[in-house]
């Protein structure tokens, strides 16, 4: 409470944050809420952005150009739906950075699993769900903190599938937590898409509540004199520093569907030795739902669904995974 009149600058993008975020803030007693006046008129044709996606560093400049002139802590912005989240730091130099979903999701990571270790809820029976496109950083901070990390399918319909079957290994248990019986205790899930949810309110990731949670981790640090951007370089320090990037490729129409299906299967068919400078370690096919390792050539079953992802594990902890989008024409 000592820091919420910290400064944040908040856009809904035209969407459904406009009421939800700033009443949730001002519930949780955050005072000093400044809203974006041109993205706070509710318009389904998005005026003031060609794209209505908070990713992206011209669609969150409009934030960012008031939170230079008012000088706030934060910047935050929601999708339109208000399920993904964006956020844009303030450096030492006093600049505005742009932080991707892996980076946010971290954050939010660390902070509530700190959170809950100091308090003492945390007895090893808790656990934390990403999908295997989200960034290994996240298995490197629950590990520190002994909480079992998930990996499933990309896609936030698989993070709800597992908080369904961890409540019901629970209910067969008596209510009771005993990870050694599969009865754990959801803490968190979260995808490098920019989605999370903290919390079983909802199967589905959640903006409003993410909001809520940034900005009392940011009043949190603040109380020990150090900035969201100080515990971001913190993180790196303490856990390793991690690079990630996204390369989107489409192709449109009905030649673009079978070429992008033509490029899996060549893939698939004749495994690649190195990606880029980086030797590849083995090939794990979600479709075939195999591992194939390429120094013997041994083949291992994956638990996970079937799906049409092919993920590259590299030398030195690095990976590389090629899907087709479900919803748009790329790869």
């Amino acid at each position: 409470k000592k820091h919420h009149d910290m400064k944040i600058v908040y856009s809904p993008m035209h969407g459904a944050g406009v009421r939800l975020v700033p009443a949730s803030l001002k519930k949780f007693g955050f005072t000093n809420v400044i809203m974006v006046k041109e993205q706070a008129v509710i318009d389904g044709d998005f005026p003031t952005v060609e794209s209505p996606n908070p990713e992206e560093r011209k669609t969150m400049a409009m934030a960012i150009d008031l939170a230079a002139k008012e000088g706030a802590d934060l910047v935050l912005a929601t999708d339109p739906d208000s399920d993904r989240i964006g956020v844009a730091l303030r450096n030492k130099k006093g600049e505005y950075v742009l932080l991707n979903g892996n980076q946010t999701l971290v954050l939010l990571l660390s902070y509530q699993l700190t959170r809950w270790a100091e308090r003492g809820e945390l007895d090893g029976n808790q656990y934390v769900v990403k999908t295997i496109v989200t960034s290994q950083m996240a298995n490197a901070v629950a590990d520190h903190f002994k909480v079992k990390c998930y990996d499933c399918l990309t896609g936030f319909k698989y993070i709800g599938e597992q908080i369904k079957l961890f409540e019901e290994a629970r209910e067969k248990n008596g209510g009771k937590l005993d990870h050694k019986k599969g009865a754990y205790e959801y803490e968190f899930g979260f995808e490098e898409s920019y989605g999370c949810l903290v919390g079983t309110h909802a199967r589905d990731k959640d903006a409003v509540v993410a909001v809520m949670a940034l900005c009392e981790a940011a009043a949190y640090y603040k109380s020990l004199g150090k900035t969201l951007w100080d515990q971001m370089l913190e993180i790196y320090a303490k856990y390793g520093y991690y690079r990630e990037a996204l390369e989107s490729i489409t192709i449109p129409g009905a030649e673009g569907a079978e070429k992008i299906e033509a490029i899996i299967a060549g893939l698939r068919a004749d495994i690649p030795q190195t990606i880029g400078e980086e030797k590849v370690i083995a090939m794990r096919d979600y479709r075939a739902r195999i591992r194939t390792s390429l120094a013997d050539g041994k083949q291992t079953q994956l638990l996970l669904p079937k799906s049409n992802v092919l993920y590259f594990e590299l030398e030195g902890d690095g990976w590389c995974c090629v899907r087709p989008s479900g919803t748009e024409p790329k790869i």
